[in-house]
C-alpha cells in the first residue's frame, strides 16, 4: 500500500465533556496513588532527593536540578511527611494518563481509543512503581508524554511555522532540566523527521528553534557541570561499568514486556506498527527504535530507560483497535480488550505497589512465579530492591542519634557522622531530631562527595556500614556501638555496624579526595 494511501487523517474528536475516559482514568490513577502512599515507607532516593533539595544548585552528580527545585518548594509549603512527598508524583502520574488519552484523540481516536490506551498506562507496572515516590523519573513521564502530545499535533500539521515548535522547545529544555535521558528523545525525533515525509520540516526553521531554545534551557546544567569537572560523565561511567548489570537484547526486550504488563504487548506493539505505516506519526514510531537501539547497545541500561515511550505506543495502539474494531460484529466485543487489561493490572499490581504486609507480598510473589530481582550487583534477601529500599530507614536516624547522644557535649563539637552511601546519609539528616547531629553528615558518595567535608577539625568519627579494618588504619581506637537492625532492608546494610572512632591519623581534609565514589 501506498504512503499516501496508509496516511493518517485525524477523525473529528469527542468534546472532552463527554469523553469520560479523560476524566475517570486520570481520577482513578490519583486515587490508585493516594490510597497507597504510605507503602512500606520512605525510598532511598526520595531521602537523597531531600538532602539535595536542602542544598539547592544548578546540578547534582546524578541528575539535573529540576526536580530537586520542585521538591524544595514542596517542602517549604507542605513539609516533609510522605504525603507532602508523594503527592506530586501521584498527580504527574495522572497527567501522563490524562495525556496520553489526548495524544490518542489527536490520532484521531474516539473514546474507545482513549480508553484503551488510557487503561493500559494506567496499569503498566513501571508507572505503578515509578509514581508511587518522588524522583525525576516521575516528571520524566510526564515530559516524554507532554512532547509526544506536541509532536502529535505538529506531524498532523501543514503547519510548520517557529510559533509552533516553540511549546516543544520548552518542553525538551524543561525536561534536559529534569533528566538528561531526554537527549535519547530529541536523538529519535531527529532520526524520525530524517527518515519520514516528514523530513520537509527540516527545511523550515521550527525545530532547529526548538532544539536551540531546548539547549539554552539545559545550558546552566551544562556551566554548573564544567565549573565542577564533569562528575555526571564520570558518575554514568562508574554505574555503567561497575554497578549496573549486564543485559542482552533479549532480555532486555523481554523485560519490557514485564515492565509494562504482558496484557498491553498487543496494544503498544500495535501501535508501534499502526504508528509506523502513518508517514505523518512514523517519526513517533522511529523515536521508540532508536531509543531502544541506543540502550540495546549500551549493554548495560535499566529496562525502564525506555518506558517514558510508550506514552504515544499506548495512543497509537488505542487508535488501531478502535479502527479494527469498528464493524458490527467487533464492536460489541471491543471493550473485553480494556477489560482485561484493567484485571490483569489489578492482578499484577502487587509486585509495582506496595499494598500487601511484605510476608503477604512474598507469598504472593511466589505463586505469580515471581523471585526477588535488581538491576545492580547486589545481593538480595526476601525483597526485589525496589522494596528493599523502603524498609526500616528510621533505624538508621535513630541508633545513630543514639550513638550521638552517647557522646560528651565537648566530643560532638569535633564529631562527624559518615555513611557509605546517600541513602544512609539522607535518613540520618531526615530522622535524627538534633540539628547539630544533621549537621555532622558526611559521605563520598556522589553529590554528598561534592558537599565536601567539615571545615571544623574532626577527631571523632561515628561511621555507619564503613569497612572497620579501614577506619583502623585511619583511628587510634575503634569501638563497636552498635548494629543496624533494618530486617528486610537490603542485605548488604542488615546488621551494618555502627563504629566509633576517635583519634584520628589524618585530618578530615586530608583523606578526602580518597573517598570519592561516584556511581
Amino acid at each position: 500500500m501506498d504512503d499516501s494511501e496508509t496516511q493518517s487523517k485525524p477523525n473529528r474528536s469527542p468534546n472532552v465533556a463527554t469523553s469520560w475516559p479523560l476524566v475517570v482514568l486520570p481520577l482513578a490513577k490519583l486515587i490508585v496513588h493516594l490510597a497507597t502512599l504510605g507503602g512500606y515507607g520512605v525510598f532511598r532516593d526520595e531521602l537523597y532527593y531531600l538532602a539535595c533539595s536542602r542544598r539547592l544548585a544548578w546540578g547534582y552528580v546524578d541528575h539535573p536540578p529540576l526536580s530537586i527545585a520542585v521538591l524544595a518548594l514542596q517542602r517549604a509549603l507542605f513539609g516533609e511527611s510522605l504525603l507532602a512527598l508523594r503527592i506530586v508524583p501521584a498527580l504527574v502520574g495522572a497527567l501522563v494518563v490524562l495525556l496520553v488519552g489526548l495524544t490518542a484523540r489527536r490520532m484521531g481516536g474516539g473514546r474507545f481509543a482513549q480508553l484503551l490506551a488510557m487503561t493500559a498506562a494506567l496499569v503498566a507496572p513501571y508507572s505503578l512503581a515509578i509514581d508511587h515516590f518522588y524522583s525525576m523519573n516521575a516528571f520524566e513521564g510526564l515530559f516524554w508524554a507532554l512532547a509526544g502530545w506536541l509532536l502529535s499535533g505538529l506531524l498532523s500539521s501543514e503547519d510548520s511555522t517557529v510559533r509552533r515548535w516553540l511549546p516543544l522547545g520548552v518542553v525538551l529544555g524543561l525536561g534536559l532540566l529534569n533528566k538528561i535521558s531526554v537527549l535519547w528523545l530529541g536523538a529519535g525525533l531527529a532520526v524520525g523527521l530524517l527518515l519520514s515525509p516528514t523530513r520537509r520540516m527540516l527545511r523550515t526553521a521550527g525545530p532547529w528553534v526548538a532544539g536551540g531554545l531546548s539547549l539554552l534551557l539545559f545550558a546552566p546544567y551544562i556551566i554548573w557541570q564544567a565549573a565542577n569537572g564533569w562528575p555526571t560523565p564520570e558518575f554514568i561511567a562508574n554505574a555503567t561499568g561497575n554497578k549496573m548489570l549486564a543485559i542482552s537484547a533479549w532480555d532486555f526486550l523481554r523485560a519490557q514486556v514485564t515492565m509494562m504488563g504482558p496484557f498491553t504487548l498487543p496494544i503498544w506493539l500495535a501501535g508501534l506498527v499502526w504508528l509506523f505505516r502513518r508517514p505523518n506519526f512514523r517519526p513517533l514510531a522511529w523515536i521508540w527504535i532508536t531509543v531502544l537501539f541506543i540502550l540495546v547497545v549500551n549493554g548495560a541500561s535499566r529496562p525502564g530507560y525506555l518506558a517514558p515511550a510508550y506514552a504515544w505506543l499506548f495512543a497509537g495502539g488505542g487508535v488501531f483497535w478502535e479502527q479494527l474494531t469498528s464493524g458490527a460484529w467487533l464492536r460489541r466485543w471491543r471493550w473485553a480488550l480494556p477489560a482485561l487489561v484493567l484485571v490483569s493490572g489489578i492482578v499484577i499490581a502487587p509486585l509495582a505497589l506496595p499494598v500487601l504486609p511484605v510476608d503477604d507480598y512474598i507469598a504472593y510473589a511466589a505463586r505469580l512465579g515471581e523471585e526477588p530481582t535488581t538491576s545492580e550487583r547486589k545481593e538480595l534477601s526476601r525483597l526485589p530492591q525496589f522494596y528493599a529500599d523502603m524498609q526500616n530507614w528510621r533505624v538508621f536516624g535513630e541508633t545513630v542519634e543514639r550513638a550521638w547522644q552517647s557522646l560528651t557535649p565537648t566530643e560532638r563539637a569535633t564529631t562527624a557522622v559518615f555513611t557509605s552511601n546517600y541513602g544512609e546519609a539522607g535518613a540520618v539528616e531526615r530522622f535524627a531530631t538534633d540539628p547539630e547531629l544533621r549537621a555532622a553528615v558526611l559521605s563520598g558518595h556522589n553529590n554528598y562527595w561534592l558537599w565536601g567535608p567539615t571545615e571544623r577539625q574532626v577527631q571523632t568519627v561515628i561511621s555507619v556500614s564503613l569497612d572497620e579494618e579501614d577506619l583502623r588504619a585511619t583511628f587510634e581506637q575503634v569501638e563497636l556501638f552498635d548494629r543496624i537492625n533494618c530486617g528486610d532492608c537490603m542485605p548488604y546494610e542488615n546488621h551494618a555496624k555502627v563504629l566509633i572512632a576517635r583519634g584520628p591519623r589524618l585530618t578530615i581534609q586530608e583523606i578526602w579526595p580518597t573517598l570519592k565514589h561516584f556511581d
